[in-house]
């Protein structure tokens, strides 16, 4: 006697979404199901009479009729009330699924879905079990893809914190909580290999966090020994607490030695305490030629525009390149416009060294300290108009431009207008460099 003909397991795919409707059919086909696609709710409620489905598997968003009401005039119908349904979903909100499963389907797949999860369900339904050790993969890798991916920054990942944004003396008022009042001092570095640049009033609260990691050798490089870039020193935590070393490096000066200014801010006229009583060991190191390399890092050098002995830096690692340029009057005596000053133009000889210092970085952090009116009034004491600032920053070729060194007089609203006029100056220029503002406690990352 032969045996009795396996029983055609019928399946109707009811989906809007072509290229996934197109994906189940062949899946379902693959494996000897008899398939029949339904585009919209109608559609369905039309070839169930055609068809006579074993097994719908029903998705809920559908045109002309909404699955939701697909399923109630299943359940409504005598014929279709225990008819099998997978109910196919993005919708994963709790009220929704909690009416789907009131409606009496037999499971849940939730979109998007793997493959193989999608046909055991539907396995299931006709009485297959399945491979359990595939299974158990699938329910494993499930319950890993739930779990919320929780993204951090590498340690490897550059980084320049702002303790100090203004220049020539701190400023607090309310008028100045967004920017802050602090003077300048940055961290610059990568995990936890870090140069701090400048020693203004910012260097207390970066002192406070440095001293929480206990001892360590810290390097400090200082732009030029103006009040405002040096007078935070005397109140850093870490030259009070045995253990540390301190390196600080600077630029040959025009008058006393590097040693014998910081020294000398601590003199007892000026400061309770004197440099012999601090805590710390200190190396002092003048700026030579070549390079400074710490750790991963290696820190160059130029003159800038400005009173005194006063350089800026550039701190490159195996991934990209920061400037740091708190004090450069560029184009000095130039109050014109910038858009017809081209790269050859003899007008930029004179900053030649600077430019090309510049060039190719990543991040340029430079100053923008007056305005072009009121440069017009100051030219000579150091700082850049915003216009020249802007060509500078043109010409450097950098993707990110972060201004500092705010002119105490600048309180928040104005420096908001300014750096709007900025944006305005750079697209003019259709110079596409992105720029902000620095402000005191900002962290970026590059």
């Amino acid at each position: 006697m032969a045996d009795a003909m396996p029983k055609e397991r019928r399946v109707l795919v009811v989906e809007d979404v072509e290229p996934l409707a197109f994906l189940m059919t062949n899946l379902l086909r693959n494996q000897g199901y008899a398939v029949e696609v339904a585009g919209d709710g109608e559609a369905c409620m039309q070839q169930l009479r055609t068809f006579a489905p074993d097994l719908i598997i029903l998705d809920i968003m559908l045109p002309r009729a909404h699955g939701i009401d697909v399923l109630k005039r299943l359940r409504e119908n005598e014929k279709t009330r225990r008819l099998g349904v997978i109910v196919c979903t993005a919708k994963t909100f709790k009220p929704d699924l909690d009416q789907i499963r009131a409606l009496g389907v037999t499971e849940i797949i939730v979109k998007p879905f793997e493959k193989e999860v999608f046909l055991r369900t539907v396995g299931r339904f006709f009485g297959q079990t399945g491979d359990l050790g595939q299974e158990k993969l699938a329910a494993e890798k499930a319950d890993a893809e739930s779990q919320p991916y929780l993204p951090q920054i590498s340690p490897a990942t550059n980084f320049i914190r702002f303790w100090g944004t203004r220049g020539s003396i701190p400023v607090s008022a309310a008028r100045y909580v967004r920017h802050g009042g602090n003077t300048s001092c940055v961290v610059v570095g990568r995990g936890d290999e870090s140069v701090i640049i400048d020693a203004g009033s910012g260097i207390r609260d970066a002192g406070l966090e440095l001293a929480k990691a206990g001892p360590q050798k810290l390097h400090l490089f200082i732009t030029h020994t103006h009040w405002d870039h040096i007078q935070g020193f005397p109140f850093f935590a870490p030259i009070y607490i045995p253990g540390f070393e301190i390196a600080i490096y600077g630029a040959s000066t025009f008058g006393k030695d590097l040693q014998s200014i910081f020294r000398g801010q601590l003199d007892r006229d000026y400061f309770p305490i004197q440099f012999e009583d601090m805590k710390a060991k200190f190396e002092f190191h003048i700026l030579g030629e070549k390079p400074i390399r710490i750790g991963g890092l290696k820190i160059s050098w130029e003159f800038t525009n400005h009173p005194a002995a006063t350089v800026g830096f550039k701190i490159e690692s195996a991934r990209q390149t920061v400037a740091y340029v708190s004090d450069n009057e560029f184009l000095q005596g130039h109050l014109g416009s910038p858009h017809r000053i081209q790269p050859e133009d003899p007008i930029l000889l004179r900053d030649q060294k600077m430019i090309g210092f510049l060039k190719g970085v990543d991040l340029l952090i430079h100053e923008a300290q007056y305005t072009n009116q009121e440069y017009a009034q100051k030219i000579g004491w150091g700082h850049t108009s915003l216009s020249n600032a802007c060509l500078l920053a043109s010409l450097s070729g950098a993707q990110r431009w972060v201004v500092t060194h705010h002119d105490p007089m600048h309180d928040d609203d104005f420096l908001e207008a300014k750096l709007n006029l900025t944006k305005e100056i750079l697209r003019s220029m259709n110079c596409s460099i992105a720029v902000t503002h620095a402000h005191d406690g900002q962290i970026d990352y590059f």
